[in-house]
């Protein structure tokens, strides 16, 4: 027999369903180290990040590099190091991943680059100062407002339910419909009311990219390379990526062509620079964008696209499948937040768990 109280259990469902998405969307936007804007004062490799991700700013350190003589790119894109002497931990990152040996193949580099520590950390900052939304919290916020769906199909199942368990005892009286209906009225309006912040970088993220863009070339001001032809190639890189500089902007064709290919597999910097409504959708990569075979959980190199929060990985190697499956670090990825490559905002390319 039908009894009232049994709609009980999804009201318990719902009820425990969107406490969990509101708590997800606020962890989502939370900021744990708010600082302001830095205005054109950023660091290099930070306007990389928040421009296009852990892609750009591998980009960005290896013409710097480039520039310092450190480094030789040849058209079959390998990479050998000429001298280590990294300026910061993302040249170091570098000088790691090429190894002993002293030469690798710029696809795989490009790879595990974008995947070290130092290049994690760098994303992890601008997720703890608001201007990026941490990937995993994101996607843990999206999953959760997802699941109301769920318990709203099972509201209406035991709608269905009573009213078929009512008409086989005639004479007795109807379920009340009106308690399944309200139920599904709180649901759809908890559905909008949880929905997740959209894109990985945050209004104040766009806010400082908008303080960059003055009409004038931006450039670094503190570090290697603050003043000259050589600060505003590299703040160009940062900003605007190779696509839109240009061969004949970087100095090197060989170069170019070849960081364009090895960028072409990356979705990644392109959702970024979509996201931040920089207006560049190549983002330093040639707009190919193939699958990725990547089974790693590289959170900052998932996309950064508003809807779906499907993840791409931190590129791929031209064979298609080159990145690993975990963190170069294991475990953890040097994030600065605390969270970890399993669960936390660390592992690849796109926005910390920040304000909205």
């Amino acid at each position: 027999m039908w009894h009232n109280a049994f709609y009980l259990v999804p009201g318990v469902l719902l009820a425990a369903t969107v406490l969990y998405a509101w708590q997800a969307k606020q962890a989502a936007q939370r900021v744990s180290d708010p600082k302001g804007l830095p205005g054109r004062g950023i660091a290099l490799l930070e306007a990389a990040f928040l421009s296009g991700g852990p892609g750009r700013v591998f980009d960005t350190a290896l013409v710097r590099m480039h520039r310092r003589g450190h480094v030789v790119v040849s058209r079959s894109r390998l990479v050998t190091l000429t001298a280590s002497e990294p300026v910061d931990e993302v040249d170091g990152a570098i000088v790691d991943a090429i190894g002993p040996s002293r030469s690798r193949d710029l696809d795989s580099l490009r790879v595990a680059v974008m995947r070290a520590p130092a290049v994690q950390a760098v994303g992890d900052a601008l997720a703890a100062r608001g201007l990026l939304r941490n990937p995993e919290r994101l996607r843990r916020a999206r999953t959760a407002n997802r699941s109301i769906w769920l318990v709203l199909a099972v509201t209406a199942a035991f709608a269905v339910a009573a009213l078929l368990l009512a008409s086989d005892e005639p004479g007795s009286d109807g379920p009340s419909l009106w308690i399944p209906l309200l139920l599904l009225v709180l649901g759809l309006v908890s559905l909008l009311t949880t929905r997740p912040p959209k894109g990985r970088v945050t209004p104040a993220g766009r806010r400082q990219l908008g303080l960059m863009d003055t009409g004038k070339p931006w450039h670094p001001h503190h570090g290697v390379f603050v003043s000259g032809a050589d600060a505003v190639l590299l703040g160009a890189v940062a900003m605007g990526g190779l696509a839109l500089l240009g061969a004949d902007g970087l100095g090197d064709a060989e170069l170019h062509e070849a960081m364009l290919a090895a960028a072409a597999t990356d979705q990644s910097a392109r959702a970024f620079a979509a996201s931040a409504g920089t207006g560049s959708s190549s983002s330093g990569s040639s707009g190919s964008s193939g699958s990725s075979c990547a089974t790693g959980p590289a959170a900052w190199c998932g996309s950064s696209s508003d809807s779906s929060g499907s993840s791409s990985s931190c590129g791929s190697s031209g064979s298609g499948c080159g990145s690993s499956s975990s963190c170069s670090s294991g475990s953890s990825c040097g994030s600065s937040s605390g969270s970890s490559c399993g669960g936390g905002s660390s592992c690849g390319g796109g926005g910390g768990g920040c304000g909205s």
